[in-house]
């Protein structure tokens, strides 16, 4: 199983803190959470139908004509390479963008999917190639990166003629909703969209997948039943429906995520990212982990290529103090 963000208990362990004494910065999720309201009793007894007004509101929040709500993004990405060989009959080319969101690329790979990893910058010549799928995250996750919607449907469309897919994990996506394609999925075209990261409802366990319709129904079959806990469906549909709090969340992710670029900077530190989270190479990626765990600030460290960190938002003011505190024991020490 690959490393995510998030694993504090993996962090108390090894430097003997206790959880609720680190400052997590590990993930890119919003540590303002949705006040999730409290299900209806029968939420609890009754087996999760499928509920019409989660779509609904799913549909209307992301702008997508069609979707299915799936157990967090994570199941879609496990599951589409397994559609994929259900419908060839054998391994597909597949592209993925790197560096990316991990599992994307495992899950291909372990599927039996023949797998190359490009850089961002490259993608136009993949798409132009003779790949059968084609897969990133925009945002970018870890680096922030962005592609246009004009280039993607035009990716899309070359896939589309060759009967390829383009899959776009839009799971950081809520704060840039004008760089979206949920609105053009189908024909080839595959968005993933997450509850977890700007609703900071991660355990929820909710996410969603615009496709044509005929894919859909396969990823349905292959999920079965039941995928989709009661309380997750109607605590989801009231966040996705909740504009007055999107609003809000929205203005404030954006200041924070313009105060933690500054604070970085002010450090030396040229960051690249979204609202939800920050990242860079950092030659010293191992030295700088540990500096901040010893402090007990956990961030996301990556290993592969040259290195790089990726820190989330503080949930409060004195978040803020202790992460700019422990940055300034880098800068000074480090």
């Amino acid at each position: 199983m690959l490393e995510h963000g998030g694993n504090l208990n993996d962090a108390a362990l090894h430097y003997g803190r206790a959880r609720s004494a680190w400052l997590d910065l590990s993930t890119g999720i919003n540590p303002v959470p949705y006040p999730a309201p409290t299900p209806a009793a029968d939420a609890w007894h009754r087996l999760p139908e499928p509920s019409v007004d989660l779509v609904r509101a799913a549909c209307a929040y992301y702008g997508a004509p069609r979707l299915l709500p799936v157990a967090g993004t994570q199941a879609a990405i496990q599951a589409l390479p397994q559609l994929r060989l259900q419908r060839d009959g054998r391994p597909a080319r597949v592209v993925v963008a790197a560096p990316i969101y991990a599992e994307h690329a495992h899950c291909w790979q372990r599927a039996g999917h023949v797998v190359q990893e490009v850089a961002y910058e490259q993608l136009d010549a993949a798409a132009a190639g003779d790949c059968q799928v084609l897969v990133l995250c925009n945002p970018n996750n870890p680096t922030g990166a962005m592609v246009e919607p004009g280039r993607l449907l035009r990716w899309a469309q070359l896939l589309h003629a060759r009967g390829g897919w383009l899959v776009v994990d839009e799971a950081f996506g809520d704060t840039v909703q004008a760089a979206s394609v949920a609105a053009h999925a189908g024909d080839g075209l595959i968005v993933l969209r997450s509850v977890g990261k700007f609703f900071g409802l991660a355990g929820l366990r909710l996410g969603f997948v615009a496709a044509a319709q005929e894919v859909l129904d396969a990823l349905a079959d292959w999920l079965g039943p039941w995928t989709i806990s009661g309380p997750a469906q109607q605590i989801g549909a009231a966040a996705l429906a909740d504009a007055a709090w999107q609003r809000a969340t929205l203005q404030r992710l954006l200041a924070d995520g313009e105060r933690l670029q500054a604070l970085l900077a002010r450090h030396g530190i040229a960051s690249s990212g979204s609202a939800l989270f920050q990242w860079w190479p950092e030659p010293r990626a191992v030295q700088f982990h540990d500096a901040m765990a010893r402090q007990g600030v956990w961030v996301r460290l990556f290993t592969r290529g040259a290195g790089g960190i990726r820190i989330g938002l503080p949930a409060d003011e004195a978040g803020w103090q202790r992460l700019a505190q422990a940055l300034q024991a880098w800068s000074a020490h480090g």
